[in-house]
């Protein structure tokens, strides 16, 4: 009796993945409907670049509303979702700290959102809470299409974390 084939994980699985999956897994990754299917309509990736130059593809060509959904899909800073992994995972460094900080977050938030007309959005992975409020105040002055342009760069960072992580897990 044969064996059958190891199934295949990371790369080669995503890349091999059926259209209707690999939806799904990539909507996971960004909420923005546009960036999935355009991501998806770059496969094969050969390697972990490939995907990387796809996602920066995908980002850069992204409408206004597009960039809308893909903000959608993010906590505000220093709010994590309850019970969403990915929420705590990435904004881990609002963890335990001072609630005056907390305090301060929620202000700036609510003045950057009343501005720009959506959350504040940055790659908060490695970030401190109090690294995040001076990035939010730093960005505050910026007009709307530089803060599109900054909130483009930081989705794709994100979106590169989140491929790193889905094609590092184990299967």
């Amino acid at each position: 009796m044969t064996k059958p084939p190891p199934a295949r994980s990371g790369l080669p699985a995503l890349s091999a993945a059926d259209a209707s999956a690999l939806r799904e897994t990539l909507l996971e990754v960004c909420s923005s409907p546009a960036w999935a299917a355009a991501v998806a309509a770059s496969r094969p990736w050969h390697d972990r670049e490939e995907l990387r130059t796809a996602n920066a593809k995908a980002m850069a060509e992204l409408s206004a509303a597009d960039l809308h959904d893909a903000m959608a899909g993010h906590a505000r800073i220093g709010a994590p979702k309850p019970g969403d992994a990915v929420s705590e995972r990435e904004q881990a460094g609002v963890r335990g700290v001072d609630p005056s900080v907390l305090d301060e977050l929620r202000t700036a938030n609510a003045a950057y959102e009343a501005k720009f007309g959506h959350v504040f959005l940055i790659c908060a992975t490695g970030r401190t809470a109090d690294g995040m409020l001076a990035a939010l105040r730093e960005r505050y002055p910026n007009d709307a299409a530089t803060e599109a342009e900054v909130v483009r760069g930081e989705l794709r960072k994100i979106n590169d974390i989140r491929l790193d992580r889905l094609l590092d897990a184990p299967r």
